[in-house]
């Protein structure tokens, strides 16, 4: 009885490594070039928004190098290295990204996929983004000052636009970072009605130590700001407080 128990044992341990070594993981690796440090390889999902969080990333070494290990599926990888050196948000001039690499197939046979992604930098504006204009007659938008909660001006904090209550989604336009004077801008493509948010990072809800705060007029839900066609609305404050 005893020779059977550890038979029996054996075989159950054999059974568990099979299905452990059936479900080894593959991955992609690569290097981002010409070989750079420090920039940030995005991994999407196939049909994930490619300009939202990203299902996994990495970071290149000092030679560009970058490895990632992933489940079996279909990926996409963009590579992005923003001047701020924040993980997470818009593109913006002077950025180093690269174009949409995929789809990259990772089976379950745990190969590894090399892929290198070239990265160039970016020297147009896109609509996400503040843009300067010296003819704001024409333009579409919103401005104001982002204040912490003793009025004072706050400085590298962005606004987020939502065209939802809910502001759970991902913006759709987001401002450049405010200077010392704590202004901001957010040219928009039309009028509308749009609910603001500030703060000074990126990526996901706000986290404990973040600044965040909402454009209200003093109700539980946020305020929704009206703007008109080549209106430019000003004197639209935020008052941003820390989260604990």
């Amino acid at each position: 009885m005893r020779k059977f128990t550890i038979f029996l044992l054996i075989l159950i341990t054999l059974f568990v490594f099979a299905c452990e070594k059936k479900k080894e993981k593959g991955g992609i690796k690569g290097m981002v070039y010409k070989p750079l440090e420090k920039i940030y390889v995005y991994v999407y999902k196939e049909g994930m928004d490619l300009k939202g969080p990203a299902f996994a990333d990495a970071l290149t070494d000092e030679e560009g190098n970058f490895s990632i290990t992933l489940p079996p599926g279909k990926y996409f990888l963009v590579a992005r290295m923003r001047k701020t050196g924040e993980v997470a948000g818009p593109v913006e001039v002077g950025d180093l990204k690269s174009e949409v690499i995929g789809p990259v197939i990772v089976k379950e046979s745990g190969e590894v996929i090399e892929k290198n992604i070239k990265v160039f930098q970016k020297i147009g504006e896109t609509k996400d983004i503040a843009i300067s204009s010296p003819d704001l007659s024409k333009k579409t938008g919103i401005e104001g000052r982002i204040l912490d909660a003793d009025g004072k001006p706050v400085a590298n904090a962005r606004v987020h636009v939502y065209d939802h209550i809910q502001m759970s989604e991902r913006p759709k336009f987001v401002s450049s970072p405010t200077g010392p004077d704590g202004k901001y801008i957010v040219f928009l493509p039309k009028g509308g009605t749009y609910y603001l948010a500030a703060r000074d990072k990126f990526g996901g809800p706000p986290k404990v130590g973040d600044l965040y705060g909402r454009y209200d007029k003093g109700t539980i839900e946020p305020s929704g700001v009206v703007v008109r066609d080549n209106e430019i609305l000003k004197n639209i404050d935020i008052t941003v407080h820390k989260v604990w």
